[in-house]
């Protein structure tokens, strides 16, 4: 029994520090924008969707532009200065813009980037590179340089680009997309890494391999929760659920993001049937539904603030 003590009182006194405190050490706070994604309210004029944003509590928009968004991509260059004049005007920031944009040379790329750059919005999401199955490889490559040309388009206008891991296509998983990543220029190409879609395609813990090869150059990050659930054809499916009831581990995520000090833009979105009000995936709701939307999004980003705040100031 001495020698067993001994032992373990030499061992905890010759440990460093950091592991022999009990409480770690103190992070800076979070001094980024976390943003309502305006998707699901697509109905909402721009200066209603700014007013319950702002009355729910969230700092900025995460505007969309793109078909059945708030700014339809072809009236960009005059319709997205409008938007963000109405919203900025309320007092909150747009420093996201979500786009379905894959390549330079589409016509609405340069009118979107330019507006970008004139509007001083730092970040843009572009859209989903889609698989057809028939040579995997081939079309990686194919979308790995479309990916690349878009990114040096952007270069040029000073806005940055984060791809976006949605489970469904091209670069669900960050590796997809790293060899082709690691030749971009870091100021202007990164992740916009999304914990619902990494925990769809890594499982248990893979998603933190996933969201540590992204953390250098993470750009923005995307929050949504999620739980698998049976069909009544007995599948399973994903089941989108409110922030902190589902699956998604938040409580090992962010404090990954405070360790890195990310301080780029917090999307939250709601991909889930809200009581009261049908929010089904791409389909508009009524207007006299938006309150009970914007309540709901207001629950969410308050459990979202508490666990960024634990994360990166400590409970």
């Amino acid at each position: 029994q001495f020698l067993e003590v001994s032992s373990a009182a030499w061992a905890a006194s010759a440990a460093p520090l950091s592991m022999r405190s009990a409480v770690p050490p103190a992070r800076g706070p979070y001094r980024g924008t976390i943003c309502f994604f305006s998707k699901v309210v697509p109905q909402m004029n721009w200066q209603d969707l700014a007013k319950s944003a702002k009355a729910a509590g969230f700092g900025g928009i995460d505007l969309t532009v793109r078909g059945h968004g708030h700014v339809d991509p072809k009236n960009a260059a005059e319709d997205l200065p409008k938007a963000v004049e109405a919203i900025r005007a309320e007092g909150l920031e747009v420093p996201m813009i979500t786009t379905n944009l894959l390549t330079a040379d589409h016509p609405t790329s340069v009118p979107i980037l330019s507006t970008a750059q004139k509007l001083h919005i730092p970040y843009l999401k572009p859209g989903y590179y889609r698989f057809k199955f028939t040579d995997l490889r081939k079309e990686a490559e194919e979308f790995s340089e479309q990916f690349k040309g878009l990114v040096e388009l952007a270069a040029k206008y000073q806005v940055q680009v984060g791809f976006h891991n949605d489970a469904n296509f091209f670069g669900a998983q960050t590796w997809d997309l790293d060899r082709v990543m690691q030749t971009l220029d870091p100021r202007w190409a990164g992740y916009y890494w999304d914990i619902e879609n990494g925990t769809i395609t890594g499982g248990g813990d893979g998603w933190r391999n996933d969201a540590w090869l992204a953390m250098s150059r993470m750009k923005m990050v995307g929050a949504k929760d999620f739980y698998w659930a049976k069909n009544e054809q007995g599948e399973w499916r994903v089941k989108g659920c409110p922030i902190g009831q589902g699956m998604c581990n938040f409580k090992k995520f962010l404090p990954m993001l405070a360790e890195a000090n990310f301080q780029g833009p917090i999307s939250l979105h709601m991909e889930y049937e809200v009581p009261g009000a049908s929010v089904p995936e791409g389909l508009a709701i009524s207007r006299e539904k938006c309150d009970e939307v914007m309540a709901a999004a207001k629950q969410n980003l308050d459990t979202l603030k508490a666990m960024v705040h634990a994360a990166y100031e400590g409970a």
